[in-house]
C-alpha cells in the first residue's frame, strides 16, 4: 500500500469530539460527517484538505469516545493515511474496521511538518518526507490488515470473502 500526499498536522490528544463534534452524530452520511471534520480545532480543514492528503499527529490521537464516526469523517474528507506518535486503541481498531490506513511512527510524526509532501510504503514500512529527504522506518501492516484497508473496511472484506 502506497500513499503520497500533502501533510496536515495536529498535536497531542486530539479526541474524537474534536475530530467530529457530537452535535453531528445524528447522521451516518459520510459526506455530511466529512463536511464537519476537525471544525472545532481547525475551521479551515474542510477547505484545505485534498483527496490523498496525509494527516500527521502527536500522541494519543483519537482518544475519547469509541465512535466510528471519527475515522469515517477523516477518511471521507479525503485523508488517505494518518501517521501519529500513538493512537487511542479503540480509534486504531475502528480505523482498520472502516478501511482508514493509520500507522504509529513517533519519529516521523515528530519530524514531519505541516505542508510537507510525504510518501509512505506501508508494505515495506517506509515513510519518506519528500520535502526534507528524511525517511523513517515503521512496522508494515500484516497482510490481512492490508487486505481490509484495500477493500475499504472489514464489512467489505467479509462480503468479498477475504475475511471469514
Amino acid at each position: 500500500m502506497n500513499f503520497t500526499g500533502k501533510v496536515i498536522k495536529y498535536g497531542d490528544n486530539v479526541d474524537t469530539d474534536v475530530i467530529i463534534p457530537a452535535r453531528y452524530l445524528n447522521t451516518s452520511d459520510h459526506k455530511e460527517l466529512a463536511s464537519h471534520c476537525m471544525e472545532d480545532l481547525d475551521k479551515e480543514f474542510v477547505n484545505k484538505v485534498q483527496a490523498g492528503d496525509i494527516m500527521v499527529a502527536g500522541y494519543n490521537f483519537g482518544c475519547g469516545s469509541s465512535r466510528e464516526h471519527a475515522p469515517i469523517a477523516i477518511k471521507a474528507s479525503g485523508i488517505s493515511l494518518v501517521i501519529a506518535k500513538s493512537f487511542a486503541r479503540i480509534f486504531y481498531r475502528n480505523s482498520i474496521n472502516i478501511g482508514l490506513a493509520i500507522v504509529e511512527c513517533p519519529e516521523a510524526a515528530e519530524a514531519i511538518e505541516n505542508g510537507n509532501t510525504v510518501e509512505a510504503d506501508l508494505d515495506a514500512g517506509i515513510i519518506y518526507d519528500r520535502t526534507t529527504g528524511k525517511s523513517f522506518k515503521t512496522q508494515p501492516f500484516p497482510a490481512f490488515i492490508q487486505k481490509i484497508i484495500e477493500n475499504g473496511g472489514l464489512v467489505e472484506s467479509i462480503k468479498k470473502g477475504d475475511i471469514k
